[in-house]
């Protein structure tokens, strides 16, 4: 199969880097209204599905039985990275759900960023599981089979019956039959599943537009979703991350995963979009979200801008001297 290039960096007018992709964008009728490369390719969500991984969380009454707020809530759908405040947020919910840390299967980790990581180390901290990316959908796994009964031992088993409801939810949003949908085993020990591209913007399109949704109880915890996802983006990411920043603007839904994946649909538009940077970079998300953007002559200027803030199309060197520049082929 061949796959288009998405993206060039030119180091001093030499090509340096090539990166191959896939892009789809769907419509309201779930029609492609744009493609670059095969859509019928089958991707892993990695962690862009943990929106969809929270519905089974989300269906129950977890956050008034635990008196959970929003921002803790917001961790069952997050990708944190390690942040004070993400700490914080994790030992409270562990604290109230009554969740040991060693419950979790994710392996023990440093926090993602820079700066807390450093602070872990520089401290002589030991690593926790806490501080996993993925602690948090961990946490709302656990917290599920603890509101309805079930053993929360093998949580992370796909013949556990909390992935199979995942699995259903995950057939029903992206209108692929559960035989056809490819499984596999996620970084932090838990079942991933690919679908093709096309499907998993279909998906996405379903947090926009949740009367596409039969089940009710599905609907409403997609609805309540996509509202914790707005109100706390730097819960879901952290500051100064592409998630976040398209979170702050309420007309967008997104989330990224492993690996150069990424989701994100348009409430206002009722348009969706999902992409695949075939290296598994995922510095040139803002890059390529931004043009997508430019090309659908989105409406919030402001929202561009900030992606580009995080990252130009200019290469810079460790000095801050023009040494190139990305091109990106849409």
């Amino acid at each position: 199969m061949v796959y288009p290039v998405i993206a060039e960096e030119f180091r001093n007018h030499q090509l340096e880097n090539i990166h191959l992709g896939l892009i789809c964008i769907v419509n309201e009728n779930k029609e492609v209204i744009y493609q670059k490369g095969d859509v019928s390719q089958p991707i892993f969500y990695r962690s862009a599905m943990k929106p969809i991984q929270a519905i089974p969380v989300f269906t129950t009454n977890i956050m008034n039985q635990y008196h959970l707020t929003g921002e803790e809530a917001a961790l069952f759908i997050a990708s944190q990275r390690g942040e004070e405040y993400h700490e914080e947020a994790l030992n409270r919910v562990s604290e109230k759900l009554d969740i040991s840390e060693e419950d979790l299967v994710c392996a023990s980790s440093y926090p993602l960023n820079e700066v807390p990581k450093m602070d872990y180390i520089l401290a002589n901290k030991p690593k926790r599981k806490m501080m996993h990316n993925c602690a948090g959908k961990h946490l709302g796994f656990i917290g599920y089979a603890k509101m309805k009964g079930l053993s929360q031992e093998g949580y992370e088993r796909p013949d556990h019956p909390l992935q199979k409801e995942i699995l259903h939810d995950l057939s029903g949003l992206s209108e692929v039959p559960i035989n056809e949908i490819i499984s596999g085993t996620d970084g932090c020990g838990v079942p991933v599943h690919a679908v093709p591209l096309k499907n998993m913007a279909i998906s996405y399109l379903k947090f926009v537009r949740p009367e596409l949704i039969e089940d009710q109880n599905v609907r409403d915890a997609v609805i309540h979703i996509g509202e914790i996802m707005n109100d706390y983006p730097e819960i879901i990411a952290s500051h100064d991350f592409i998630c976040s920043v398209l979170l702050k603007d309420k007309n967008i839904i997104a989330k990224g995963g492993a690996q150069g994946v990424y989701c994100l649909a348009l409430r206002e538009e009722k348009i969706s979009i999902a992409l695949k940077i075939l290296s598994g970079t995922e510095l040139l998300w803002p890059l390529i979200v931004a043009e997508i953007l430019k090309k659908l002559n989105y409406q919030n200027e402001d929202t561009i801008h900030k992606l580009l803030q995080l990252k130009s199309n200019i290469i810079l060197s460790d000095d801050g001297n023009v040494v190139g520049e990305t091109k990106i082929y849409l």
